[in-house]
Formats: structure tokens, C-alpha cells, sequence
């Protein structure tokens, strides 16, 4: 199927195969932290449960929707392996967009630190093989919107008294 499957080589290679296997990472830390300082917790509820929402909607998507990944369909190399599940959405990106967004509507400096790194991890995605621009941009729409949406939804709530 792939001509050259599994072959990292140029350091931009490692380096993105770096950023899709352990961007992860750095989001736990920094939802970690926002939980334990207090004056920051309320944006990581608001972020964890956007990212719920988001693989929610991303399961969804999926149960009805394929779309087969890049390298299933022509023949490109992939660096590290990968599902053969639908490229759209990409749950990635649907994660890191999810929570950079809720971080950025409460704190526009570091939101804005971890949407760039959010682009770079969707950058990485179609580096390596597994999904098409559009399904980063999209994805990054969607976990973006849910993430407005559910900071909406606490502001309505508590402007009712209810949350």
C-alpha cells in the first residue's frame, strides 16, 4: 500500500512525529496546573468539558461519516503508524483546539500560546500522513465552536443563578 511507510528520517520528520505523539502532554500539564491554582479552575472545567463534548461529537461524526486517511487512499509514506479509521475529524485536533480555545476566552496570553501549538499540532497530522488540511480545519472549527459554545452555556447558566 505505502512505498515508503515508516521511514522518519530529516529532523523536521522526528520533530513532527515528536509533536503528534507528545503535544498531549503539554496540555495536561497546562489543564493540570489551571486546575490546581484556583484562580484558574474554572476556565479547566470549562476546558475538560468541551474536550468531552468534543470526542462526543467526534465519535458521532465518525459512526456515520467516513472519509478514508491519506496514505488508505494514495500511495504517501506515514512516519509513525496510524488507524485506519475516517481522516474526518481529527480527534488530535478536535482535543487541542478544544482546550486552547477554552484557555484563550480566559486567559488571551497563554490561550494564545497554546492555539499556536494547536496549528502545529495539526501542521504535524498532515506532515506525517494521517489527515488532509481540511480535516485539521475543520476539526479545529469544531473544537473551537464547542469550546465557545460551552463558555456561553456557564455564562447563561450562572447569569440565571443555575450554574
Amino acid at each position: 500500500m505505502n512505498d515508503k511507510k515508516l521511514q522518519p528520517g530529516t529532523p523536521i520528520d522526528l520533530f513532527m512525529i515528536l509533536i503528534s505523539k507528545k503535544m498531549r502532554y503539554v496540555f495536561l500539564f497546562v489543564l493540570l496546573f489551571m486546575w490546581i491554582n484556583s484562580s484558574y479552575k474554572k476556565a479547566a472545567k470549562k476546558a475538560v468539558i468541551s474536550s468531552l463534548f468534543s470526542l462526543i461529537i467526534n465519535r458521532l461524526i465518525k459512526s456515520v461519516y467516513f472519509k478514508p486517511r491519506p496514505f488508505m487512499k494514495r500511495r504517501i509514506g506515514i512516519l509513525i503508524p496510524s488507524k485506519t479509521d475516517s481522516s474526518f475529524p481529527s480527534k488530535h485536533t478536535l482535543l487541542v483546539f478544544s482546550i486552547s480555545t477554552s484557555v484563550f476566552l480566559y486567559e488571551r496570553f497563554i490561550g494564545s500560546i497554546m492555539w499556536g501549538l494547536s496549528m502545529l499540532t495539526g501542521f504535524s497530522r498532515i506532515w506525517l500522513g494521517h489527515h488532509y488540511p481540511i480535516d485539521i480545519i475543520g476539526s479545529a472549527f469544531i473544537g473551537s465552536f464547542v469550546s465557545i459554545l460551552t463558555d456561553k452555556t456557564f455564562r447563561f447558566l450562572k447569569s440565571k443563578d443555575l450554574a
